[in-house]
């Protein structure tokens, strides 16, 4: 038998580290040749890490949320044959360090490590709520003092329209995380909070540490990085998109069954793509190390993507090439492809400027952030019917604002409005979308 080490892989692009972001095996496991063992995470994308060979898992190099250097040890197998490490280098001793980082893992939120292992004491498990039947009193599987229930926020948010106190139910997920079955379970039987004349003015303490690991940390770090490099300034400006919306509803309307159905994102892409050509500074990337813009004929259009994990920016490469459907087909697979964490790499990086929108959440206006090493990013708000008047008249008039932002080292305030203004004229008669 021998030791097999797997280092982290060399993801290339001068990546000098990653983060690990999940284990799939622990120590003890029986692993195959090819197997997925683990995720790590660089500034681009998640990338899975296979076995080279077969073997049994001894030891784990580092902890979830730890970022470790490329060529660093990542886990050490026992094979068959001689393997790759010569020397046997104190096998054990890795494993017990990494058994309590795991150990440590386990007793906190779901994929979320602890700062640093602590011993816990060892107390037999919570004996488990009946799923039928009376459930045992409250006080009986009640917390000790200042022990905080895990649970997510929307079971939080649950409990609390419930009027229960999650102290009092019982938690069969992972580290006795409590879930919507446990609260289904807890209130079939019969649970309810203490009577103190009610829940909703009791004193509710307590606190959840959540540490910044994975997808949340990089989005902290390139959040960071934009404020700290980039003079923000932000320009709004109101539009009236009733003959747009019009435009859009009738589209649909006649080729929605075939094309596929159009949001509001490829009109305002075809408007921005259009606008550009008069204002090239804006598409441009700035690397302000070597003091170099870039400024690019092609769009390569950011389309801020709400995932599970957080914030990501997939790329719609050469948007000025793309008629409303393909572009709204586009926007859709690369928003997918983020969602899914399956986006190639070439389509999360290389964006000229960026488009976000919250949807119907949008607002009034906001501030967003420019995505680096960009320049500009326009945002769209909550499209609503106001009043207007027009040829003295007041009108019901569909309106929506366009809160854009631009790095001021580059592109000049009175550019930033010309450009916004061009945007707005076209999305206002939307005839000219069409028009060479």
């Amino acid at each position: 038998m021998g030791i097999y080490v797997i280092r982290t892989p060399d993801i290339g692009e001068g990546i000098a580290e990653v983060e690990l972001v999940n284990w799939l095996v622990q120590p003890g496991d029986v692993v195959a040749e090819s197997q997925h063992l683990a995720d790590v995470m660089t500034d681009k994308a998640t990338v899975e890490v296979p076995s080279p060979v077969a073997g049994t898992v001894l030891a784990l190099g580092c902890g979830v949320g730890q970022v470790v250097a490329v060529g660093a040890e990542l886990v050490r197998l026992e094979v068959e044959g001689e393997g790759n490490l010569k020397e046997n280098s104190a096998p054990a001793l890795v494993h017990k360090e990494v058994e309590a980082t795991v150990s440590v893992a386990k007793e906190a939120p779901a994929a979320t490590p602890a700062p640093a292992p602590r011993s816990a004491p060892a107390s037999a498990p919570a004996p488990a709520i009946a799923r039928s039947g009376a459930a045992a009193h409250p006080a009986a599987s009640a917390r000790k003092e200042g022990e905080r229930p895990l649970a997510s926020p929307a079971v939080r948010r649950r409990a609390l329209d419930m009027g229960v106190e999650l102290r009092y139910v019982h938690g069969s997920g992972p580290a006795g995380r409590i879930t919507h079955e446990d609260l289904d379970a807890y209130a079939a039987g019969g649970g309810t909070a203490p009577a103190s004349g009610g829940t909703q003015y009791l004193e509710r303490h307590g606190e959840e540490a959540v540490p910044v690991i994975g997808l949340r940390r990089k989005i902290a770090q390139k959040m960071q990085e934009a404020k700290r490099r980039i003079p923000h300034f932000s320009y709004v400006e109101e539009v009236d998109v009733t003959e747009l919306e019009a435009l859009r509803q009738q589209l649909n309307k006649l080729h929605g069954a075939t094309r596929g159905k159009l949001t509001l994102l490829p009109f305002l892409a075809r408007a921005m793509v259009l606008a550009l050509r008069d204002f090239p500074q804006i598409n441009a990337r700035f690397d302000d190390e070597a003091g170099v813009v870039t400024r690019h004929a092609a769009v390569h259009l950011g389309v801020a993507t709400q995932t599970d994990g957080g914030l990501m920016v997939p790329v719609l490469r050469h948007a000025e090439s793309l008629d409303l459907w393909a572009c709204a087909a586009g926007i859709a697979r690369v928003a997918e492809g983020a969602r899914s964490g399956k986006a190639p790499r070439e389509e999360l990086s290389g964006s000229t400027i960026t488009l976000t929108s919250l949807g119907a959440l949008g607002g009034i206006a906001s501030t967003p952030v420019i995505n680096h090493p960009e320049v500009a990013i326009v945002g769209v708000n909550r499209m609503v019917e106001r009043p207007m008047f027009r040829n003295g008249q007041v009108v019901a008039r569909q309106l929506m604002n366009l809160s854009s932002s631009f790095d001021h080292r580059v592109v000049d305030g009175m550019d930033a409005a010309r450009f916004i203004q061009a945007m707005r004229a076209l999305l206002e008669t939307p005839a000219l979308l069409f028009v060479e």
